[in-house]
């Protein structure tokens, strides 16, 4: 299991060198891998899913023609999701929008509801609760910091590394964590009078 990730790289690391080397198709291969998980990046600040995979396949294509420039200093996904992030976020401000245009879907409150002591309750209030927590975690992260927000997108949605995530927003390890820390503070904070209601 510990080799995975190492597997997964080296496989990366394969089919960049062989589009480097002129071979397309290699690049398909990694679009293919990592559209779906650029495409739900993107939509964490695109509503609409159209744009959205326009954004995304913007990213694909500028990405690839960055490739031959891309020396391997991180992993080829880590890389590729800050020009994903980047590409959002010029599209936001050339439409002038705001960040906090990101909601947060209610599968993301999963972890929230699968809370042992929210569970088996079918109530119209037990309802009305989980509706609240929702409301309030995209409250929060909707007034976070730029910095934090991404932070604390990457690690709880998309399952990244403190190590990923410092590559991907280009900081020290300890400046994530701090950011990362801070945000579930802050969304800690507003959750505990909901949880104290129960």
């Amino acid at each position: 299991m510990n080799n995975q990730p190492n597997i997964n790289e080296q496989l990366d690391k394969d089919l960049v060198k062989r589009v480097q080397q002129g071979d397309k198709s290699a690049y398909d291969l990694l679009v293919i891998k990592y559209q779906h998980r650029i495409i739900q990046l993107v939509n964490r600040y695109i509503k609409d899913p159209s744009e959205a995979q326009d954004i995304a396949q913007e990213a694909f294509i500028k990405a690839y023609r960055a490739l031959p420039n891309f020396r391997g200093d991180s992993a080829f996904y880590t890389w590729l999701y800050r020009i994903a992030i980047n590409t959002a976020k010029n599209y936001l401000l050339s439409r002038s929008r705001r960040y906090s245009d990101y909601q947060v879907d209610i599968q993301d409150a999963e972890q929230i509801e699968n809370a042992p002591q929210l569970q088996g309750r079918d109530t119209p209030e037990y309802l009305l609760m989980n509706d609240d927590i929702v409301n309030t975690i995209e409250t929060v992260i909707d007034n976070l910091p730029e910095e934090m927000r991404i932070a604390i997108m990457l690690r709880e949605f998309e399952g990244m590394s403190y190590d990923e995530i410092a590559q991907t927003m280009e900081c020290p390890v300890g400046t994530i964590r701090s950011r990362i820390f801070r945000a579930r503070e802050a969304i800690d904070k507003k959750l505990l009078p909901l949880l104290d209601k129960r």
